[in-house]
């Protein structure tokens, strides 16, 4: 019986989450306390008995980091590794790097609001939800689902909104319903699927 074991791992806390800002495709580094999430996601996944046999990330740092950190606890350090940008973080254009309450500021409370959280209207230069699936979704269908499918067990370390496109697929979501969906950082979510790619088992390793 094939596992097919596909494990998302949203990154530790960054040092722009801490700063309360709008982070998108800039790189800045996991905080002490993300490092710690991302030891303790490492260790959940021991205690569950559970290994891989390949892993996927984004292009930023702090997902790599993660992954790195989650593998050291796992006992894989040198696990195959494939990293992407079609996995990073919706790319909040001139949002990016301002501290969410002055963004209010500059362009008022529900403008902001319809921008973090509508489906499909971005932020200047940037990316809506809809935008983020759009290049997100692909890349799982056509090179990680088949991993999976194959019987490989597979862990994907990322963002918030790159795992809500992954997220919104497995769990067949509607657009209202993954606009709701929170991601906690460094909380493994561990999916089993069936041969169909629909989901078998999922658990979510919350503390």
């Amino acid at each position: 019986m094939s596992d097919r074991l596909l494990v998302l791992v949203r990154h530790g806390q960054s040092e722009w989450n801490l700063k309360n800002l709008f982070t998108g495709w800039k790189d800045p580094d996991l905080t002490e306390q993300g490092i710690a999430e991302a030891r303790s996601a490492g260790r959940k996944l021991k205690e569950q008995g559970l290994s891989f046999d390949l892993a996927f990330t984004s292009a930023l740092t702090r997902a790599q980091h993660t992954l790195k950190l989650m593998l050291a606890e796992i006992g894989q350090p040198d696990l195959s590794t494939t990293r992407n940008l079609a996995l990073n973080e919706r790319d909040y254009g001139d949002l990016s790097g301002l501290n969410k309450d002055d963004a209010r500021k500059k362009w008022g409370e529900e403008q902001v609001l319809i921008w973090r959280r509508s489906y499909d209207v971005p932020p200047p230069g940037g990316e809506s939800l809809k935008d983020t699936l759009a290049r997100a979704l692909p890349y799982y269908v056509q090179e990680i689902l088949p991993c999976v499918l194959r019987g490989q067990r597979v862990l994907v370390a990322a963002h918030g909104n790159s795992l809500r496109a992954l997220i919104m697929v497995l769990e067949k979501l509607t657009p209202e319903q993954i606009l709701k969906r929170e991601l906690a950082t460094g909380v493994p979510i561990i999916y089993r699927l069936n041969a169909d790619s629909t989901v078998a088992t999922k658990l979510d390793l919350a503390a």
